[in-house]
């Protein structure tokens, strides 16, 4: 893996991510640091080629040269699965021919659900483990399938230990033997080998995007829309682990000198920045860009990347357990969750791990050791985004106090 550092770009949709994302790559390239920079986009040829002033060539295909210091790729997910499903067939050739299959050819071959989140967390890991970048940009989808997207690796991981899990693969000698005393056919050894490999490659996956060096820049237009949608976020990543650097307000409009309609908007504009400013606590740094009177393009790119700030250290608020036993016989498991509200909030227990809801998103998380022998005994979410759970121990599964 490269010790470069990967920054994440999102917000609400249509306001202005690829464009940030954009501008924030040509601010760290041009910075005086002189940092090797790649920008890696979902966005269409068609856009990346006005914000840059060529469309990037697919990855992972040679990166286009931007400027000094900054290549683009264009992340084509079609490309991606055909190529991944012509693959395939070469692989199972043998299969296919045994069974009088006809294989499918490249142009009949349409992208299957699922498949753009794939192609995306490939080109991460592929351009991550080049080597060639001290920081990659990632221009991902709206928030929601970003947090989703990223949290796969973790998921996948869950599952394959929850299915195929390593403490089960019974000795080859006895597999026989013990087929025939069950009476069903073992899972062949080789399914076993093939989920460590793909639980090796998702570990790769999930250290890119939970490790130390990665982190999401969040952009949105100040609208309540995205306001509410910017909460909604941050309590996603917080509850996935995920590190935020900072916040983009896009496409600001100045207080004076504009018309009635504009002087309105703007107005409204401060009101939510106003709103933001209030909850600082919970948010993290706020960057703000003005609205260039148009759509922007290659000239209006580096406008906006001299008002940017280089990227800011991650906040990433861990879990914590606090020990009441001896003055209230209670653990309290804090998790951060900045922007939660308690209406969409839900916990369910189940075994050794805690599955926590938050708005469209969840995750279940393992429980430390001296938790895993208590009761779950209720929650609480505190103004500053903290969910506390309390735990009672289960006197017979505890040991004795003295």
């Amino acid at each position: 893996m490269t010790e470069g550092r990967i920054l994440f770009v999102t917000g609400p949709g249509g306001d202005g991510t690829s464009t940030v994302a954009a501008a924030t790559a040509l601010a760290a390239a041009r910075g005086g640091d002189a940092v090797a920079t790649l920008l890696l986009s979902t966005e269409s040829p068609t856009r990346l080629a006005a914000l840059l002033g060529a469309a990037p060539p697919a990855w992972p295909g040679p990166p286009a040269d931007v400027v000094p210091g900054l290549q683009a790729a264009r992340i084509d997910s079609g490309r991606a699965f055909r190529g991944g499903m012509l693959a395939a067939q070469r692989w199972a050739g043998p299969a296919l021919d045994a069974l009088g299959a006809t294989a499918l050819d490249d142009d009949e071959l349409t992208e299957l659900p699922g498949a753009a989140e794939l192609a995306v967390l490939r080109a991460l890991r592929e351009a991550g483990q080049a080597g060639h970048w001290d920081l990659i940009v990632a221009d991902l989808p709206p928030a929601t399938e970003a947090i989703r997207l990223l949290a796969l690796p973790e998921q996948l991981r869950r599952y394959l230990r929850r299915l195929l899990p390593r403490e089960r693969q019974t000795a080859r000698a006895l597999r026989p033997m013990l087929a025939q005393l069950i009476g069903v056919p073992l899972p062949a050894q080789s399914l076993f080998e093939a989920a460590d490999r793909w639980d090796g490659a998702l570990g790769v996956l999930q250290e890119l995007v939970q490790g130390p060096g990665a982190a999401v820049r969040l952009v949105a237009e100040p609208t309540a829309r995205a306001a509410a949608m910017l909460r909604a976020s941050l309590a996603g990543l917080a509850l996935h682990g995920l590190a935020v650097e900072g916040l983009v307000a896009n496409r600001l409009l100045p207080a004076e000198g504009a018309g009635p309609w504009a002087a309105g908007l703007a107005e409204r504009q401060r009101a939510v920045l106003g709103d933001l400013a209030a909850a600082r606590e919970e948010l993290p740094p706020l960057a703000e860009l003005p609205h260039l009177g148009r759509d922007v393009d290659a000239a209006g790119v580096p406008r906006l990347a001299a008002l940017l700030p280089p990227p800011a250290p991650p906040r990433r608020a861990a879990p914590e357990l606090e020990d009441r036993l001896r003055a209230e016989g209670l653990l309290l498991w804090h998790l951060p969750l900045p922007g939660a509200v308690r209406e969409e909030l839900g916990l369910v227990r189940r075994g050794d791990e805690l599955l926590v809801t938050t708005g469209p998103f969840r995750r279940a998380l393992a429980l430390p050791a001296a938790l895993r022998r208590c009761d779950v005994t209720g929650a609480r979410l505190d103004e500053g985004g903290r969910l506390t759970v309390r735990f009672t121990p289960d006197e017979a599964r505890w040991p004795a106090r003295s």
